[in-house]
């Protein structure tokens, strides 16, 4: 079983000099963390000082403990001891291995004895892809879109790390809702960087970013739950409409009026009351 850490970010300042607006964030197995703000707010930085495990030493002050305490050397210097896994949108393998080679190389430097890891992780990033990924198919042959169910799936079989942090895996090409599922079932903490309103409400906490630093940390009081749901409708919409596009389908006014219509509304609806929550 993997094992288990908490979390801390302490804070540190904007890019106005000002505090932030959190003492201390603790993040613990099983929770689910969204990060959201306009572009150039700081976000990358945010996950950038969790994935170094800053110590005051970058342009945000920011600390970041493990289990209370400063982590040891080994956790920031040695690759297969470090509790983190970072998977961004822009994920590339430079590297001109076959995926099986480049698995087996994964399992033998983290998980020595665990070949059998490599078909339940090449199974588990098929659900996560549209587009089958073959143990035979070189890594640096393979879409935007394999290429991050890959990652994901590697991070959660073999790194099986107890932090995973995933930069808007929605402009990944994956199916985003599969994976969000994979990785609650994992008990590990799970922190995102998302522009998608439906991944950032479903997170158990929201951290909000604005001049490079955290502006406030909202928790959740079921008052957004019906906006929720409301997402939930037009993201099964737009998943169906995405499918048949990817499969060729076309579409006319007159066969898709009536549902395009209701999803709409919906929408509006969603947004309006998306407004009405934020300037309570």
């Amino acid at each position: 079983m993997t094992q288990q850490f908490t979390l801390t970010i302490e804070s540190g300042r904007n890019r106005l000099g000002e505090q932030e607006g959190f003492d201390r964030i603790e993040i613990r197995p099983g929770d689910t963390l969204s990060i959201v703000g306009p572009t150039g707010s700081g976000k990358s930085a945010l996950i950038n000082d969790i994935e170094n495990l800053a110590q005051g030493d970058t342009i945000t002050g920011r600390r970041i403990l493990i289990n209370g305490e400063e982590p040891p050397e080994a956790f920031v210097r040695e690759p297969a001891f470090k509790p983190i896994s970072l998977i961004t949108q822009n994920t590339r393998c430079l590297a001109d291995l076959s995926v099986e080679e480049f698995l087996l190389m994964h399992i033998r430097a983290r998980r020595p004895g665990r070949d059998d890891l490599l078909d339940e992780t090449i199974n588990l990033a098929n659900t996560f892809t549209g587009e089958e990924i073959s143990l035979k198919s070189r890594m640096s042959g393979l879409s935007g879109g394999q290429t991050r169910s890959l990652m994901i799936a590697d991070a959660l079989v073999i790194g099986d790390t107890p932090i995973l942090l995933l930069d808007e895996i929605e402009n990944a090409g994956i199916f985003k809702d599969r994976v969000i599922q994979s990785l609650q079932r994992g008990n590990k903490a799970v922190i995102l960087v998302t522009h998608d309103p439906y991944l950032a409400l479903t997170a158990g906490r929201r951290i909000v970013m604005r001049y490079g630093g955290v502006s406030s940390v909202i928790e959740p009081t079921g008052q957004e739950q019906d906006l929720i749901e409301d997402l939930a409708v037009v993201e099964d919409r737009l998943h169906l409409i995405r499918e048949q596009l990817r499969l060729g389908a076309s579409f006319s006014s007159d066969s898709s009026s009536g549902s395009s219509s209701g999803s709409s509304e919906v929408l509006i609806a969603a947004v309006e009351q998306g407004f009405q929550l934020n300037r309570v």
